[in-house]
């Protein structure tokens, strides 16, 4: 898209589009919420919130385990169709992309939610209502986000809102876990390469910001050897004895505290009885921090610590023809980036329409959907759905929408309409 600025006047206001390389001149960032249209589509989201809710409960039902959203995908394509985007397709990847043509050359948008969740196959995914809950796996983290994709397509498309920005509401694949960000990554390298201009993420519940990203380097290491009896073999170097040498010097690592960057070994296995030297010796290592150069520093120094480790171990047999080696395999990088704050016009946006709906959102780090088009430079942020969570990632949790619930919805539209605009 050609560097250009775009002026629409809205009510007294004036809001200042710009490409993302370029800075919005206005000091305070100016939001749609009193143009007619967009008031009107607030105005129902508050009022339409049961069906909000609907969506959330509903979509959570459909099981969608890493790597097996497909079913979810199909429905959430479904229910777009029914909308009115008749554009609307799933991706190779498996991303759910449905898209809402503007009126001009205003900016693209993207909307997004996550599809999977961090649950296996199998898990009950029914969703009970007690006492003004809901409660189900998955209910806030991210089928909150779902509810609320969904919630303001429908408000756009009933209030007729034109944008002269083209917007993509989408549903991706592998947020969680070991998925890796591979929706995201596609949809950034291939399917809609070189077409964002702005992306914004809703991923679980409260009303805050994100506008920096999180990295995480994630490792599986493997010590192994032979194994043999642990009497008769003694003497041997031993794959679990080099593993605790390797997690007593990743816990010796020196870390700043700001950037905040950490280190985890969160799972240990190896070995098949007491009396054997075992003939393998595992662990998964999360390393994390906001800054990019200090992420990789800390990557170099514990590989430097795993190399030690088994050099140590082999080296206190010196008689022994046995000698231990070690893999290392990728579980999953996502970039970390320290490029937005404050003062970002994503980020003074998002700020001043949560003040246009009665509220201030803090803004934090945290690792979303937006690390890669962070990483990319492209302007990005996530945002909370509203309401209350506890218990994410676990089978109690549970969603409370409160009696402010809509303002989620409320939030994201309104975000969405300033950056594209309307007429």
């Amino acid at each position: 898209m050609p560097r250009e600025y775009h002026w629409f006047v809205i009510g007294a206001a004036a809001l200042l589009l710009a490409a993302p390389s370029t800075v919005l001149a206005a000091e305070e960032i100016a939001v749609p919420a009193a143009q007619p249209l967009v008031k009107a589509a607030l105005a129902s989201l508050q009022k339409d919130n049961a069906w909000t809710l609907t969506q959330q409960t509903e979509l959570c039902e459909i099981p969608a385990p890493p790597f097996k959203e497909a079913v979810r995908a199909a429905e959430v394509k479904r229910r777009f169709v029914a909308l009115g985007f008749e554009n609307t397709r799933i991706d190779s990847e498996g991303n759910v992309i449905a898209e809402r043509p503007g009126t001009g050359r205003g900016p693209t948008v993207v909307l997004s939610a996550h599809l999977d969740t961090v649950f296996p196959e199998g898990t009950d995914v029914k969703v009970k209502r007690e006492a003004g809950l809901l409660k189900g796996p998955g209910i806030g983290d991210d089928c909150r986000g779902l509810g609320v994709l969904m919630a303001v397509a429908r408000a756009m498309q009933n209030a007729k809102i034109a944008t002269p920005g083209k917007i993509y509401f989408v549903g991706t694949v592998g947020e969680e876990g070991q998925g890796n960000l591979r929706g995201v990554r596609h949809l950034f390298g291939k399917e809609l390469k070189g077409q964002v201009d702005y992306f914004l993420s809703i991923d679980g519940t409260g009303l805050a910001i994100t506008a920096r990203a999180v990295g995480s380097h994630r490792y599986r290491v493997h010590y192994q050897g032979p194994g043999g009896h642990s009497y008769g073999a003694f003497g041997m170097p031993n794959p679990l004895h080099a593993m605790g040498r390797a997690m007593a010097k990743i816990s010796d690592l020196q870390v700043p505290k700001s950037p905040k960057t950490t280190f985890n070994v969160g799972v240990v296995s190896g070995g098949t009885s007491v009396n054997s030297i075992a003939m393998e010796g595992v662990m998964d290592i999360d390393l994390r921090s906001e800054s990019p150069d200090a992420l990789d520093r800390l990557d170099r120094e514990m590989r430097a610590a795993l190399t030690k480790a088994l050099d140590e171990e082999n080296g206190r047999w010196p008689e022994s023809k046995v000698r231990l080696t070690l893999a290392i395999d990728d579980l999953g990088l996502r970039p970390a980036s320290l490029a937005q704050n404050e003062s970002t016009p994503i980020v003074r946006t998002a700020l001043a329409a949560g003040r246009a709906l009665g509220f201030t959102p803090p803004v934090g780090a945290s690792s979303t959907d937006a690390n890669i088009p962070m990483s990319l430079a492209i302007p990005a942020i996530t945002i909370d759905g509203g309401g209350e969570g506890k218990g994410a990632h676990s089978l109690s949790e549970q969603y409370a929408d409160g009696d402010q619930g809509y303002l989620g919805p409320q939030w994201a539209l309104l975000i969405v309409t300033a950056l594209a605009g309307v007429r």
